[in-house]
């Protein structure tokens, strides 16, 4: 049984899309509830209708498009976010609800009704470009993990809140519960990998066995505003020097580590930001991931004693918070076996690897058992509007998909 996936239909519907908030020549500008996001939602809808499908549209505004399965039991379902970075490409997120509706729409024209109910759904929101507190916003209402009155109080980089931006677009945030589903078996994520192991290894498709835990500090070095020339550099309590040090070193521990743990320091900013000035205080991000739960501790451990001993060394005051706490989210094993497995009968060549992104099955992995397949990004680029994978690395990632698909609901 081999499926069959067309490229051109591919090409279509990923060009299509991206005209919606289209920014440059290959950009693309659709931040959660905008006038681009309608528009693309929309445009989702019409084509899983156009498949055949049955559509909805939920509390949040995930567009949900419904395969019927002969049996009873709870769905499996694939998709990816809607939204994009300011700007991202045309891929990230997009290529995973086209894929779904693709693989979809294919298993239906090749082999006709399931056995069990198949949906492709494109989430609301997974990227935080409009509201910097929010990740997983649609999947996030579907496991019920989004508080009482969150929206609210949740404010945007405009001074919006969540509530105001819903509200504009005739979402009732009272309803937000609504969303909430218990009836998915089954969630299969496709997304480009964003990194470069992929076009490193020469392969086009990934299995993906588990999603990197991540936690992102913010941290605030304080120290004693003094003239850069006149106050001798061993009486100084310099929180920029302390802040190169503990820069130095948590990186450092995480090249010491090896793959797969990253850290990076993305984000800094200084009081009083002049050149002939110690400064007062320096604030600055550490964005900190490891797949591995035990190991994942162990280096937020090093990054903390880092940053403390630094501090006392040099006597600065340091505080910290942590802004972002994601466990890892470890890959259902038989979900695993399964692709790598169907993999070899689509003929379709393979590598397994951990995602050092998050991603909606994170938090899809509360209510369900979850896998993901990566599509090789060209020079591993993502979250930039250069982001590209070819038609025929999708259609290898999309036929993986089905196949997987076919297996869960008709075989």
């Amino acid at each position: 049984m081999q499926i069959k996936i067309d490229p051109i239909l591919v090409e279509r519907y990923i060009m299509a899309l991206a005209a919606f908030g289209a920014h440059g020549e290959t950009g693309v500008w659709r931040t959660v509830y905008s006038p681009e996001w309608v528009a693309a939602t929309k445009q989702f809808a019409k084509w899983c209708e156009d498949a055949g499908l049955t559509v909805k549209h939920d509390a949040v505004g995930n567009v949900w498009g419904i395969h019927r399965g002969i049996a009873a039991g709870k769905s499996i379902v694939s998709g990816s976010h809607i939204d994009t970075q300011k700007p991202g490409g045309r891929y990230d997120g997009a290529l995973g609800l086209l894929a779904a509706l693709i693989a979809i729409k294919s298993l239906k024209e090749q082999f006709g009704r399931p056995k069990r109910t198949l949906e492709a759904v494109a989430f609301c929101e997974e990227e935080s470009s409009r509201f910097p507190t929010t990740n997983f916003w649609g999947s996030s209402a579907v496991t019920g993990n989004i508080a009482p009155g969150q929206a609210e109080t949740m404010k945007g980089y405009a001074d919006e809140t969540m509530a105001d931006a819903m509200k504009a677009i005739g979402l009732e945030p009272a309803r937000i519960p609504e969303a909430k589903r218990d009836d998915i078996e089954t969630f299969l994520e496709l997304h480009v990998e964003q990194g470069p192991i992929l076009e490193d290894a020469g392969l086009a498709v990934a299995v993906v066995d588990a999603i990197t835990g991540l936690r992102h500090y913010r941290v605030t070095l304080t120290g004693v505003q003094n003239h850069a020339g006149a106050f001798p550099m061993d009486l100084r309590n310099d929180p920029m020097a302390g802040f190169a040090e503990i820069a130095a070193g948590v990186i450092g521990t995480a090249e010491r580590l090896g793959r797969p743990a990253v850290t990076t320091v993305g984000q800094i900013n200084t009081y009083p930001n002049m050149p002939s000035v110690v400064p007062a205080n320096v604030r600055f991000t550490i964005d900190t991931r490891h797949p591995d739960p035990a190991a994942r501790m162990a280096m937020y451990a090093s990054h903390e004693k880092t940053m403390k001993e630094v501090a006392e060394r040099r006597g600065l005051k340091i505080e910290w918070e942590i802004s972002v706490d994601h466990s890892p989210c470890i890959s259902n094993p038989s979900l695993v076996t399964m692709l790598r497995d169907t993999a070899k009968v689509q003929g379709i060549r393979t590598l397994t690897m951990p995602s050092g992104a998050g991603h909606d099955s994170q938090e899809m992995e509360k209510i369900a058992k979850v896998a993901m397949i990566f599509v090789r990004s060209k020079d591993g680029r993502s979250h930039t509007i250069e982001e590209f994978s070819s038609i025929e690395d999708i259609c290898e990632g999309i036929r993986l998909l089905a196949a997987g698909m076919y297996e869960l609901a008709y075989a």
